[in-house]
């Protein structure tokens, strides 16, 4: 039997509709029953409801022991894609019991339980840092721990030790490191807010510039990874690098929304985040804005994505056809 962990999130409830269409024996996590709710919602927008019933859903919490001894009865093969996802400095305590503790607990249960093997979700965060003579950030680049950081790409590398660890101790394992993931069904978190905020008319953009992919690409290739002799590597996984313009521009496009029109230049972002600091210290306001979140919007790193493909001769999805995919589904 497989086990999904965070199946209540884009991936996770995108990789369990996936499991549940190729027949496959599988449960699930969830924290609050309330959760569920979003994943079947995501079974209905693509009409396979009837497949939701295949799931197994049980009770836990990847920082609750106990209830993880229940969950990893009769299981073979561990997809572990739960994470907490912030960039407010101030989840920082979280984020590293959650990401790092939560993920060590994984490995240790897949330890004790014989699993065959586990697929673990990272993110570009956890890639490493350019030196002056590199160009591209690739799954080799080394991670300068006295570069700027933000703490959930922190919690994300310590996540990937705890996973180089198991693999050490005997685990079979593979992790891949998405960019921003594109997919219908969360427009309420994660990158489902670039569609919100530009449907209700976001007037900033930067020219910045990321690594995006599609959803179903991202769970295609978990999938063939799982079900190859790979093993002990690390994959980014990038269908296109594109500048943040670009792609609210093409999101404002798909939707006949407004486009942005003005630039966020570099030194408005640093006031921007100056000023979220202050609203979030004395008026105990939620940070929407970091000092490292306002520098990654002008960041212009350009990530490979050779690797993968090579490995699974693998052709990526246009991100112009993935965001035309989410707004017809929206």
């Amino acid at each position: 039997m497989i086990l999904v962990t965070g199946g209540t999130g884009l991936v996770g409830a995108h990789l369990l509709l996936h499991l549940a269409e190729n027949e496959a024996a599988v449960r699930s996590i969830y924290r609050h029953k309330k959760s569920i709710e979003k994943t079947k919602s995501l079974f209905q927008l693509y009409q396979k409801e009837a497949l939701f019933t295949k799931i197994e859903w049980v009770k836990a919490d990847i920082i609750d022991i106990p209830s993880l001894e229940i969950a990893f009865q009769n299981i073979t093969y561990v997809y572990h894609c739960a994470a907490l996802i912030s960039y407010d400095p101030n989840d920082e305590d979280q984020l590293r019991k959650t990401n790092i503790e939560g993920t060590a607990n994984i490995v240790n249960f897949c330890l004790a339980y014989n699993v065959k093997k586990l697929c673990h979700v990272s993110s570009i965060a956890a890639l490493g840092d350019l030196k002056p003579h590199e160009t591209k950030v690739t799954e080799e680049t080394e991670w300068n721990p006295e570069a700027p950081h933000s703490d959930y790409a922190i919690s994300k590398y310590g996540a990937e030790m705890e996973i180089w660890r198991g693999q050490q101790e005997g685990l079979s394992v593979v992790i891949v490191n998405p960019g921003v993931i594109f997919g219908a069904g969360f427009w309420g978190q994660g990158s489902g807010v670039f569609f919100s905020a530009v449907k209700k008319g976001f007037p900033f953009y930067t020219k910045g510039s990321t690594g995006y992919v599609g959803v179903t690409d991202v769970v295609k290739i978990m999938i063939q990874l799982m079900k190859s002799d790979i093993t002990g590597e690390r994959f980014s996984l990038i269908a296109e690098n594109l500048t943040f313009k670009e792609v609210i521009y093409t999101i404002a496009e798909k939707l006949k929304a407004k486009k942005p029109k003005t630039e966020a230049k570099p030194w408005m972002l640093a006031i921007a985040w100056r000023l979220d600091w202050f609203c979030a210290t004395f008026f105990r306001a939620k940070r929407r804005l970091s000092k490292y979140s306002a520098n990654s919007l002008c960041s212009d790193d350009i990530i490979s994505n050779d690797k993968i493909k090579n490995a699974l001769n693998f052709e990526f999805q246009s991100i112009d056809s993935v965001i035309q995919e989410v707004a017809d589904l929206s």
